[in-house]
């Protein structure tokens, strides 16, 4: 009897959806597609037992369809921790638009992808993300109130990056502090890999303090431009992880934590705004730990945009979103004593705090359901 061996791109193949290796349990995978606008979107809501799942919207001229499912899966599940590590009653959710966002974004494909967000009847709640503006959500709410991230023109909590970028140097000083002895950052070397908004932002609070910054990023003319403003040094080499540095702030996309990196970099502090900075969670988690490297996890520190856009739900204002994104510093500081009481990564203790709310809110869910 033959046996037929089946690879793994060919399971992903006969598989697309429950087979990816990002699919976690997620609760539901939406496919959008609207021929007269160009529309392709997709939908990810991984766990929705804290509450609706919000999460932004990303545009991204992905290589595939494949890259985008991948994406979409676990940038919503990052969302599920996210939310419950910073105690908020929300659940996991994320969005990508398979597209240009330069070229192929238009009024009528932010409308009719709002329709389709509001299809879902507030399971999932969007908001900006990259390649979007907080005009796009002011435009998207003329279609569907399950939107966040809206203008203070409109109602809304204006844009997130300033305060992503301030939770990220909370957690970065609370990381200094537990690798340092200090949580001061003047005259520390802080290299700062991609400079979006939120990158952009976070220099500048880094340049208030002091630290001796370098910028690197794919646009040349937009380093120029924060070089200038900030008076920051541009990274003009080539192997960025390798270079001698205090912190590494990753700040543009994923998965820059892997095999390859990892036996070069030499920062004593991984503290950034990116999603899924390790490739592998548990494997490079427990790498970093045993290279003495400090990891604040990004759901964790990168959390003040959801703070942000969730006062629009929960109606707060901006003191109280200052607090609450502040309060990454002592969530960051637990997580990393934690971590090394319990010998595991910084990213497991963090992981296994945000399982355990969720836990606790499933199980009084279904309490209630039973009485």
């Amino acid at each position: 009897m033959e046996t037929e061996v089946i690879n793994k791109k060919d399971l992903i193949k006969m598989n697309p959806v429950f087979g990816q290796l990002s699919f976690d349990n997620h609760e539901q995978v939406v496919f959008c597609n609207d021929k007269d606008t160009g529309l392709k979107a997709i939908i990810g809501i991984h766990n929705t037992v804290m509450g609706p799942a919000l999460g932004g919207t990303r545009m991204w001229n992905y290589n595939n369809e494949w890259e985008a499912l991948n994406d979409a899966l676990r940038l919503s599940r990052g969302m599920t921790y996210k939310s419950a590590i910073t105690g908020l009653n929300l659940g996991g959710g994320k969005a990508v638009i398979i597209g240009d966002a330069k070229t192929q974004k238009t009024p009528e494909l932010m409308l009719r992808f709002g329709e389709f967000v509001h299809s879902l009847g507030g399971k999932y709640i969007t908001a900006e993300d990259v390649g979007m503006a907080t005009s796009d959500m002011d435009l998207v709410r003329t279609v569907t109130p399950f939107v966040t991230g809206i203008s203070e023109e409109k109602g809304g909590a204006g844009n997130p990056s300033p305060i992503t970028a301030y939770g990220v140097f909370m957690g970065m000083k609370a990381a200094a502090k537990y690798a340092f002895g200090s949580d001061i950052l003047e005259d520390k070397v802080v290299y700062v890999e991609g400079i979006g908004n939120v990158g952009e932002a976070l220099v500048e609070n880094l340049s208030n303090e002091g630290a001796k910054i370098y910028i690197s990023d794919i646009n040349r003319a937009r380093l120029e431009e924060v070089r200038d403003k900030y008076n920051v040094t541009i990274y003009e080499g080539d192997n960025l992880c390798a270079e001698e540095m205090d912190i590494y702030a990753p700040c543009a996309l994923g998965a820059t934590i892997n095999d390859a990196t990892l036996s070069q970099i030499k920062a004593k502090v991984i503290a950034g705004a990116a999603n899924n900075q390790l490739a592998e969670e548990q494997k490079h988690g427990l790498l970093l730990r045993e290279k003495g490297i400090v990891y604040a996890p990004d759901f964790l520190i990168n959390a003040g945009g959801i703070i942000n856009v969730y006062a629009e739900l929960e109606n707060y204002g901006k003191k109280e979103i200052i607090r609450k994104t502040e309060n990454i510093y002592n969530t960051t500081l637990e997580i990393l004593n934690n971590a090394e009481t319990n010998g595991v990564s910084t990213h497991q203790a963090a992981f296994d705090v945000a399982q355990s709310r969720i836990d606790a809110r499933r199980l009084k869910n279904s309490n209630g359901q039973l009485n």
